[in-house]
């Protein structure tokens, strides 16, 4: 199985090299930035663009992912609307009879659950993480107009729908032939960050827990300590041999873990020697972050990074 399963991982990685916010639609006879691909037997992966949301892109710049289980289809991200959402249905259409029966959101941002209504008026169950719920009930018309904004028509049939399913730390999901277990491994990017983990075949649909081919965004209300605790005292032990993260191809942990927890913890280095010398918020926006220059979104991030990072640390 493993062989057959890292020949199909490995056709996915070859397309990495081209992963830019320059990159045109990929599919444009479709809402979905690109047609998903199989990343291993059974999981499919619609892969979006690494560019901030667009009108060109329709806010496909996250991971749409789904399970065929034998037995009904898991959805892993409602989508950043509704069109979004029917247009992943399609493609899950084409590849199988199975009826969607359950959607799970990796958060509350608008990527994740915007789409939610198009699978609630089907009657598809939405499972959150209980914080993330609370974030999509206290902001998501605000998230709803911010993505009116730049989607324009291709808002159109969107409105917010709240999760009817919510979790703590874990849910198992058995279905068909698959056990799947729905994770909270802890404070990581935002509010009820989740982890869908397959044991049996060796995947991990982390979320924004992840990234490596755009810099991780650190949010104000982000713990960078509490995320990299989160990702050495669970995350790492779990040890996935596959891996598909929040935004960029399927990947592996050893990738990610270069990316994101080497990236935040080389940041909170250079923020600590910073205010060590005395340095102020104005000078910790310079921090060198060259080493991480080539990622994607680093010109829209790598700062305010920085004046987040000296924020938290200021008082620790």
């Amino acid at each position: 199985m493993k062989s057959i399963l890292t020949s199909a991982l490995v056709a996915v990685l070859a397309q990495a090299a081209w992963a830019s916010e320059d990159i045109a639609d990929q599919y444009p006879q479709s809402e979905l930035y690109s047609k998903p691909v199989e990343v291993i037997p059974h999981v499919f992966s619609a892969i979006g663009a690494t560019a901030p949301p667009t009108y060109e892109n329709a806010g496909h710049n996250n991971n749409l992912s789904f399970i065929i289980t034998g037995d009904g289809v898991v959805v892993v991200n409602g989508g950043a609307s509704a069109r979004l959402a029917a247009a992943l249905h399609d493609e899950i259409r084409a590849v199988t009879d199975q009826p969607v029966r359950l959607v799970i959101n990796e958060n509350g941002q608008g990527h994740a659950m915007l789409g939610n209504s198009y699978w609630a008026d089907r009657g598809v169950d939405i499972l959150a993480h209980a914080d993330a719920v609370h974030e999509i009930e206290e902001n998501g018309d605000f998230i709803l107009q911010g993505m009116q904004r730049y989607n324009r028509d291709k808002a159109e049939g969107t409105r917010v729908a709240v999760p009817n399913r919510s979790f703590d730390d874990r849910e198992v999901i058995e279905m068909g032939e698959v056990v799947l277990e729905v994770l909270h491994l802890g404070p990581a990017h935002g509010p009820g960050d989740t982890q869908v983990w397959i044991p049996q075949w060796e995947i991990m649909i982390a979320g924004d827990i992840a990234f490596h081919e755009r810099m991780p965004p650190i949010f104000a209300d982000t713990c960078t300590s509490c995320w990299i605790e989160t990702w050495e005292t669970a995350l790492a032990p779990m040890n996935p041999t596959y891996l598909i993260p929040g935004h960029g191809h399927p990947t592996n942990l050893a990738q990610v873990t270069r990316y994101t927890h080497d990236y935040l913890v080389d940041l909170r280095a250079k923020v600590g020697a910073h205010i060590e010398d005395g340095g102020d918020l104005a000078g910790a926006y310079y921090v060198d972050q060259s080493n991480w220059a080539h990622l994607d979104t680093f010109e829209e991030l790598a700062t305010k990074n920085a004046g987040r990072v000296f924020e938290e640390m200021e008082w620790e």
